[in-house]
C-alpha cells in the first residue's frame, strides 16, 4: 500500500455546516476504508490548513477518487500528497546516475 497525505480546507458551505463535521470525518474513513484504504490518523488543525489526515491506499486511482469525491460533497477543498517512507525514498535515490 502506498501512503498519502491529505490536507483540507472547509468551503463556504463546509464552515456552514461545522457542526457535523465530526459525523462527515467518519463518514469520510468508512468510505476510505470501503475503497481499500486504512487511515493512520486525522487531525483538525491551527494554520492555514483545517484539517490533514494520513493513510493508506492501494494506489494513485483510488486515492484521486477519494479526493475528488470529498471535493464533490462541497464541504472541504483537497490538497493530497504522495508520501514516501524512508526506505523508499533511499530505493528511489539509488536509481539516480
Amino acid at each position: 500500500m502506498q501512503t498519502y497525505v491529505f490536507l483540507y480546507n472547509f468551503t463556504d458551505q463546509g464552515i456552514k455546516d461545522v457542526k457535523n463535521s465530526p459525523e462527515n470525518v467518519k463518514n469520510a474513513i468508512k468510505n476510505w476504508e470501503a475503497m481499500g484504504g486504512k487511515v493512520h490518523g486525522v487531525y483538525c488543525l491551527q494554520g492555514p490548513y483545517d484539517f490533514v489526515s494520513i493513510g493508506e491506499a492501494p494506489n494513485d486511482e483510488v486515492a484521486a477518487t477519494f479526493a475528488l469525491a470529498l471535493g464533490a460533497d462541497g464541504n472541504v477543498r483537497t490538497l493530497s500528497m504522495r508520501a514516501f517512507t524512508p526506505e523508499e525514498f533511499a530505493k528511489i535515490i539509488s536509481n539516480l546516475p
